[in-house]
């Protein structure tokens, strides 16, 4: 594809800039739009009773014409876990290598989009033409398997996208990262480099996933006669599979728990990624049948999730497992920025109970450190760098590794969300910003609880609210009865009696003046002199501010 001048591309991050997850990217050429990746983030913690965050969409639905599918890079939940959601109003074409497709399918199936949706499966070192553009998959390492880079090609040059990725010389399943091919590519000449910059602010190199097999096997050499639970990611298939190695050298029969778990290595089996010895994995079931030592349980719940089934066992509520004192619990994961607490709390109740709880280097990272971010910019030369995939620091620690390997200070973009980057041979700059913004799920309702609402939310929760209810006469507009004042989450009425006996006092004067001075009050002003009131009242009284709903009845 030979290279234009007068083309400019537009690289538009939809999210997953500023924070970890909702990654999601638009790339348009004149009359064509690739988007990759469609992931999820978590709520944070003001958003009261939100299940999940996916991105708006809405410059995609605008130009929907223009879009030629979703390009997905690996099957974590913060690339993928949006696509039932937007699929629902962009139903478009899912290009993805065979075990993320496969981890999508099990996703799709659950939210009936299966056989609506079209689907292909691309190898590495195979490319796909959509519209102007032509993708090609490099194969790299991640901590889930058939994890891809992609280099986008178009008339205005080549994009380079890492996807998330570490360098691995020895993994355990496949091939190590395609590095031969990062060199040919930088060799034709790379327009802009976008990189994964999760580890940036780490020196040194990202250690090899079979350095936590060496962990595993020193574990169960030393706890022979404990039962042994080990907590990581569901989706950490490699990880899953050297547990299953070293449980069959020391011959213990292994229980996966918790349902994405069990997704997960029911798709890597089938799809010939997870290698499972016959008679090795039994149901929880079967558990009782087995002495506690012979035993290994795999489970979610590393991050110390409250619905998750190590949180529950923690809690003394799952089902089917009790934690016994001498039982021997692996952490194999680092808390992701944020959960720290809620990990902690979790080794705190599991070693109360005498469990031996251990996370000493159990764990390596999926993301690459300096040292491997410094090779992939060294092999690919590229003449922009635009740090993806982090906080702003991490961000800020990438550009600082471009800056030290010579691309211009003028050349390194940290974007926003919403930000409209046109590239080309001869310059790139923002020229633009489109609408994007986080949608809200909850329960089965998608975009209905917005700001307002969770403002509520957030008001209830810290200060309570409280329910004024009265009957007035129709058309003589008499007080009949009232007013009664029902408090949730604000004071407990039992002991504050004399408190609502004076609100109550406070609020049938003030109502009864309303009343006899305005003939004809409506309803909206009886209303505002109730909320004043009891705001002012009861701000004097407690200096607190709970909600006041007035309620009226006419009879």
């Amino acid at each position: 594809m030979k290279r234009e001048n007068n083309g400019k591309m537009r690289i538009i991050p939809l999210g997953g800039l500023e924070k970890i997850g909702m990654n999601i990217t638009a790339f348009e050429y004149e009359d064509s739009i690739i988007v990759v990746d469609c992931g999820l983030s978590f709520p944070e913690e003001d958003m009261l009773g939100i299940d999940l965050v996916i991105p708006d969409v809405t410059y995609l639905k605008d130009n929907i014409q223009k879009v030629k599918g979703f390009v997905i890079t690996h099957g974590h939940e913060d690339h993928i876990g949006a696509l039932p959601y937007v699929l629902r109003e962009l139903n478009l074409p899912i290009y993805a290598t065979k075990l993320t497709m496969g981890i999508i399918e099990k996703k799709l199936t659950e939210h009936n989009l299966l056989r609506s949706t079209r689907r292909k499966v691309v190898r590495h070192g195979q490319s796909i033409n959509l519209g102007q553009f032509r993708i090609e998959f490099i194969k790299t390492n991640h901590s889930i398997q058939d994890a891809a880079a992609l280099a986008i090609y178009s008339p205005a040059g080549i994009v380079v996208h890492t996807g998330d990725f570490k360098v691995d010389y020895t993994p355990v399943y496949g091939d190590a990262i395609d590095l031969q091919r990062f060199a040919e590519i930088g060799k034709k000449g790379v327009l802009a480099l976008m990189s994964d910059s999760t580890n940036a602010e780490r020196p040194g190199f990202t250690q090899s996933e079979r350095t936590v097999g060496i962990t595993f096997d020193h574990v169960f050499a030393e706890h022979k006669d404990t039962r042994i639970i080990i907590a990581t990611f569901a989706s950490n298939v490699d990880r899953v599979q050297q547990i299953i190695n070293t449980a069959c050298k020391y011959d213990r029969k292994v229980v996966v728990e918790g349902r994405s778990m069990v997704n997960i290595i029911q798709v890597a089996q089938e799809l010939g990624y997870l290698n499972v010895p016959d008679k090795t994995l039994i149901e929880i079931d079967q558990l009782k049948n087995y002495p506690p030592e012979k035993t290994v349980l795999i489970t979610t719940g590393s991050q110390g999730e409250s619905m998750a089934a190590l949180s529950r066992m923690a809690a003394d509520v799952h089902k089917k497992v009790t934690i016994m004192p001498g039982d021997t619990i692996i952490f194999s994961s680092n808390p992701i920025p944020g959960n720290e607490k809620s990990v902690s709390k979790v080794i705190n109740e599991l070693t109360a109970k005498g469990a031996n709880v251990i996370f000493q280097d159990a764990h390596v990272s999926g993301h690459a450190c300096q040292e491997e971010l410094k090779l992939i910019y060294s092999l690919v030369k590229p003449k922009y760098a635009i740090p993806v995939h982090g906080e702003y620091r991490h961000l800020k620690a990438n550009a600082g590794i471009a800056r030290m390997l010579g691309i211009p200070k003028d050349n390194i973009f940290i974007l926003k969300s919403g930000n409209v980057l046109e590239v080309s041979e001869k310059e790139a700059k923002v020229v633009d910003n489109v609408h994007t913004g986080e949608i809200l799920v909850d329960g089965l309702g998608v975009g209905d609880v917005g700001n307002i609402v969770l403002r509520d939310r957030q008001h209830l929760a810290e200060d309570g609210i409280m329910i004024v209810v009265l009957t007035l006469e129709k058309g003589r507009n008499q007080l009949l009865a009232g007013p009664d004042i029902v408090s949730r989450g604000f004071v407990y009425v039992r002991e504050s009696e004399s408190l609502m006996e004076e609100a109550r006092k406070v609020l049938t004067d003030a109502v009864e003046d309303c009343l006899t001075h305005q003939r004809n009050a409506d309803w909206s002003k009886i209303k505002l002199v109730i909320r004043d009131t009891m705001n002012d009242f009861i701000w004097k009284r407690t200096k607190r501010r709970p909600m006041i709903l007035p309620i009226i009845m006419d009879v």
